[in-house]
């Protein structure tokens, strides 16, 4: 099959599968209690997975390989797409197909700890694409607006946004959760029954069983049988957690204090001294929005603790923190606090970049200068500190985020400056600023010039609550 060829096939088995995806999200939308029974023939389907190939090529990740040491250019290059999803849909059908361990790969984290990476094949991840194809549209239905995390159309800035509308909503009173080893501690048997509540195909169920337990190959090159959790890496994992964690959701919801009490229900409950309460999350990150008392807080953390150790998961003490908005939290890289607006007696809640965020960033721009050799010209160190140092601006772009700008634009700029400095040693500093400022400050090649933080506009991100649309819309 031609690239033409292909592309065009491509275009009808996505138009397939929308239109299947559209029907099964309007049948579990309609239907709650619908388990929908003859599924697998639709992972096995030609449009799904030709759509799910398509998606795991276009990955980052696709460039690497699993334990099979196949990539997803050499899958192209040596037996070719056609013939390679033919064998795999074929393995589905005749029920000959089973997952491979998974490859481990340790990931540093801030902190200094290591984050466990599992690298699947890619023969899994299309299989995994094609379960998650069929499996989203039908578990869309059942996630409550709380949930924002690894969702379609759902943004971290959506999370942020309604913290601080609920802080400004007298929610004052913060349980900042943190799950242990969330990823790794999930309860496959608690997982697998959640799934049962809207999957009665015992294929599909075979096959999301298959894919959990599927064995880890450590860098030890040990290969260790995986009992709980589902991989990080895994196509799959981000809407598996996301089915275990909405056992967090659901308890919220239907408490009487949480979202679906009545603004008469709330006032009475505050009147008598009991708190009312909502739930943000961002997959394993929470926070619990009380308005109430400390020790209301208190409590409402000692029962979120109960309902997650159904799900085999725990909180953290040492990192679940209760704070008030006065004081301030972090919650997805930025910090969210209560204060006094400048020249005026008035209090309002901002979001900032977060300490702990801007130092990430800089640490980045000093390796990358460190890392990018002398004999390399210019724009070789501009193209990667302009890409980390935009994208980083584009994210905290949605605050009050300007004197961290200028700040971050000041230590760019000396980084750079410093290079520069290293890399023509005898150079005076005028020269340097005739030969790579045009006789300004701002350092640039002939090609580019480095990304200025400074000159970045900030905006409000719209909180758009419960208005966030589907991807299947269905009328």
């Amino acid at each position: 099959m031609n690239t033409d060829e292909l592309e065009s096939a491509l275009f009808r088995a996505e138009r397939r599968v929308l239109e299947i995806q559209t029907k099964l999200h309007r049948w579990a939308r309609d239907e709650p209690h619908r388990r929908f029974d003859d599924l697998f023939n639709l992972v096995a389907d030609p449009a799904f997975l030709l759509v799910a190939w398509d998606r795991v090529r276009g990955n980052k990740g696709a460039r690497t390989a699993g334990v099979d040491g196949r990539t997803a250019v050499s899958i192209q290059v040596g037996q070719g797409v056609e013939e390679f999803l033919d064998e795999l849909r074929t393995s589905l059908k005749d029920r000959s197909f089973r997952p491979l361990p998974v490859r481990e790969r340790m990931i540093p984290k801030a902190n200094g700890k290591l984050r466990r990476l599992g690298i699947a094949t890619i023969t899994d991840r299309v299989v995994q694409a094609s379960l998650k194809l069929v499996l989203e549209p039908i578990f869309e239905a059942d996630f409550h607006p709380c949930s924002y995390g690894f969702r379609p159309n759902h943004r971290t800035h959506d999370a942020v946004a309604e913290v601080r509308f609920l802080a400004a909503k007298s929610y004052e009173w913060i349980v900042e959760g943190d799950i242990k080893a969330c990823f790794d501690e999930i309860s496959h048997s608690a997982l697998l029954d959640r799934v049962r509540r809207r999957v009665g195909d015992k294929r599909v169920l075979a096959l999301v069983k298959a894919f959990l337990k599927a064995g880890i190959l450590g860098e030890d090159r040990l290969l260790r049988e995986n009992n709980t959790g589902t991989p990080q890496g895994s196509i799959l994992s981000p809407l598996l957690s996301n089915v275990a964690l909405s056992v967090l959701d659901e308890h919220i919801a239907q408490a009487p204090g949480g979202p679906a009490a009545s603004r008469w229900e709330r006032v009475k409950r505050r009147r008598h001294g009991l708190p009312t309460y909502r739930l943000v999350r961002f997959a394993d990150d929470w926070c619990l929005m009380v308005n109430g008392t400390k020790a209301d807080a208190e409590a409402l953390r000692e029962e979120i603790a109960r309902v997650l150790t159904t799900m085999g998961l725990r909180l953290s003490p040492e990192k679940t923190l209760i704070t008030h908005i006065d004081e301030g939290l972090v919650f997805l890289g930025w910090r969210i606090q209560r204060r006094r607006k400048r020249g005026t007696s008035r209090y309002y809640v901002y979001t900032y970049p977060s300490h702990k965020a801007l130092t990430a960033v800089m640490a980045k721009v000093k390796t990358q200068c460190r890392k990018t050799g002398t004999s390399l010209p210019l724009d070789t160190l501009l193209i990667e500190i302009n890409q980390m140092v935009r994208g980083w601006c584009e994210y905290f772009r949605p605050g009050v985020s300007s004197a961290t700008f200028q700040y971050l634009s000041s230590y760019v700029w000396k980084r750079v400056m410093k290079w520069l400095k290293r890399k023509h040693r005898r150079t005076s500093w005028k020269e340097l600023r005739r030969r790579y400022c045009g006789g300004r400050w701002w350092p640039a090649s002939n090609e580019r010039e480095l990304f200025d933080p400074g000159k970045v506009r900030t905006t409000r991100y719209q909180y758009r609550g419960t208005k966030i649309p589907s991807p299947w819309p269905v009328g």
